[in-house]
């Protein structure tokens, strides 16, 4: 099965930008439709973004203008970029890589966005 592992996550103050990868095992990758999900205490999980092998990249509202996502196929990652972060931001995010019936999840990585 595929391994997936998310980083760069960490301490920001409002305002500021983080850049997280998502970086998974094997050729699926390329094949595969990315997600990046967010989960905050006490809250079920949501899409925040997602991009399919071709396409239009879909972002929630709450994240529109602001996150960035993006995927390198040959280095099999995949990238969201957030700017302007907010407090209601603060989440574990979560990538997920869907290839067919399959999905993959990686074990998260904490954003906290706080003064």
């Amino acid at each position: 099965q595929v391994q997936v592992v998310e980083s760069g996550g960490g301490l920001v103050q409002p305002g500021g930008s983080l850049r997280l990868s998502c970086a998974a095992s094997g050729s699926i990758f390329s094949r595969s439709h990315m997600g990046w999900y967010r989960q905050a205490p006490g809250k079920q999980r949501e899409l925040v973004a997602s991009t399919g092998v071709i396409g239009t990249p879909y972002y929630a509202e709450f994240v529109r203008g602001r996150f960035t996502i993006s995927r390198d196929n040959p280095k099999n990652t995949g990238y969201l970029q957030m700017d302007r972060l907010n407090p209601e931001d603060t989440a574990v995010y979560y990538c997920n890589i869907q290839m067919g019936a399959n999905n993959y999840w990686g074990q998260g990585t904490q954003v906290t966005v706080s003064s």
